[in-house]
């Protein structure tokens, strides 16, 4: 089992930047591939970034490429999401998420354990 709390959300005027945590606790993290994925209102959890075990293997939704940067200390076994130039549109809860599988994904289905979300408000 693997538990993840995030943390770093909140209101931001657009083009402000925020940073996003994610704190894992139980198994080792470094075994895990990463995620962050996104939901908003009346929208399906569309993934933003992944990253592989060793961080040397990155995914990035062209929506957020050259703004968002998700990185990972596996020494301080969490996860990061770097969000610069934030628009409106980047509003939404965020949550990270981990994957017992190798590789990278962006299918939510590949992710066993998901922490409860952080909400991003961008305004205009």
């Amino acid at each position: 089992q693997v538990q993840l709390v995030e943390s770093g959300g909140g209101l931001v005027q657009a083009g402000g930047s925020l940073r996003l945590s994610c704190a894992a606790s139980g198994r080792p993290f470094s075994s895990y591939t990463m995620g962050w994925f996104r939901q908003a209102p009346g929208k399906e959890r569309e993934s933003v970034a992944a990253v592989t075990w060793s961080g040397g293997n990155t995914y990035y939704a062209d929506s957020v490429k050259g703004r968002f940067t998700i990185s990972r200390d596996n020494a301080k076994n969490t996860l990061y999401l770097e969000m610069n130039s934030l628009k409106p549109e980047d509003t939404a809860v965020y949550y990270c998420a981990a994957s017992t599988t190798r590789g990278i994904y962006t299918d939510p289905m590949w992710y066993n354990y998901w922490g409860q979300g952080t909400q991003v408000t961008v305004s205009s």
